[in-house]
């Protein structure tokens, strides 16, 4: 079946009773057993497992096209999810991180990971052999963001995966930004996919979960255990606002996209803009990439002003349909400064490292109209 159609059907469940084509929400956090050491339905309390997570699990490993015996672990955050992940790490151990990353991923590294004695370091990933000069003996994993936040930089995943393979370590992918709708992972060689499902997943800035997808069993039962006992899991009615949210995600990331490149393209044109980060124009570097191992260029871009600081702080206070927030990827659009927001953490050597300049924006292109969405920045650049 095609996307659009699997994201529809695995998300709703019609075999119960009664029928039910929205599934119903179990809220219920314990399970009766039938006898002592027998399990009605293979449930027995929520941090376990529950009916409605599980469904969102099955769901998000279809649409990742993992095994079936491999259903998604569903977090109670997109950190909680990552925390997750560098938990299968041992003192002494290597992590390489591409450096154009969400900045909560590196403050992890530094604030977790560093004191427990995991090492770690940053490469960036845009060129795929030069990248993997930075493996070193002891990495055990590297992790990707792919396209990365927030420059919309990419990283040739079917690459990367190789070379790191044949080091030993573990590949994971942040592939929020492109959802499942535009990029699978497992398919180019990606051991783990982690999905903020606060994002496009959900789509509606109305719940906070995150996701994990791996293609190996083992891996999986090991990573369910370290939920299991930290016990970070997303809430049935997280899950059920995923779902839901689920069923429409082909049609809003097509949405998204349409009138990203709209957008993309009036500012790549506008006068007071330097540059554009979007894989969609014609002239992105990464566009090739972008169109070999992803089905469209999605609808997160970043725009730098010629003004700098003053300029884009002048210009996010003018903004009249666009919300000035920290999230993205829902139906509404957001604009935001990555230099005193996402990435307000780092010192600006260490923003300037990664190409993020003081006259960065960003923006989630969310499914206004794009002639009111353009109207809408014209005049903030202008000043009106």
């Amino acid at each position: 079946m095609k996307f659009a159609t699997r994201a529809v059907q695995s998300s709703i469940e019609t075999g119960g009773t009664t029928g039910d084509v929205s599934p119903p929400i179990h809220l219920s956090s314990i399970y009766a057993y039938d006898a002592p050491g027998e399990m009605r339905a293979g449930y027995e309390y929520i941090r376990y497992g529950n009916p409605t997570r599980a469904l969102l699990e099955r769901c998000i490993a279809d649409l990742e096209n993992a095994p079936e015996e491999c259903p998604a672990l569903c977090f109670s955050s997109g950190m909680a999810a990552i925390d997750c992940v560098t938990r299968l790490l041992r003192p002494g151990d290597h992590l390489l991180i591409s450096r154009d990353v969400y900045g909560g991923t590196t403050r992890l590294a530094n604030t977790l990971l560093k004191p427990a004695g995991i090492l770690f370091s940053e490469a960036d990933a845009t060129d795929a052999g030069r990248f993997l000069e930075a493996v070193q003996p002891a990495t055990r994993m590297v992790w990707l963001e792919t396209p990365s936040n927030p420059l919309v930089r990419l990283t040739d995943i079917a690459a990367v995966s190789a070379g790191a393979h044949s080091r030993g370590a573990l590949v994971a992918v942040d592939s929020t930004f492109a959802s499942p709708c535009f990029q699978n992972p497992l398919d180019l060689g990606a051991d783990i996919v982690m999905h903020s499902a606060t994002k496009y997943l959900g789509g509606h800035s109305d719940l906070l979960g995150g996701a994990l997808v791996v293609r190996d069993a083992e891996l999986r039962s090991r990573l369910n255990e370290i939920q299991m006992i930290g016990g970070a899991v997303l809430s049935p009615f997280d899950c059920w606002l995923t779902l839901r949210g689920i069923r429409t995600l082909d049609v809003r990331m097509r949405a998204h996209e349409q009138r990203a490149t709209a957008v993309a393209g009036f500012l790549a044109a506008h006068p007071a803009i330097a540059r554009v980060h979007y894989p969609g124009l014609e002239d992105h570097p990464q566009r090739e990439l972008a169109r070999r191992q992803m089905r469209g260029y999605g609808g997160m871009l970043a725009a730098e002003l010629k003004g700098g600081r003053e300029a884009a702080v002048a210009a996010l206070g003018r903004t009249k349909i666009f919300t000035l927030a920290a999230s993205l990827g829902g139906v509404e659009s957001i604009i935001s400064y990555p230099p005193l927001m996402s990435h307000a953490a780092m010192s600006p050597e260490e923003r300037y490292a990664r190409g993020i300049t003081d006259g960065l924006v960003r923006l989630s292109i969310g499914l206004e109209h794009p002639d009111d969405l353009i109207a809408d920045l014209d005049r903030a650049l202008a000043g009106g």
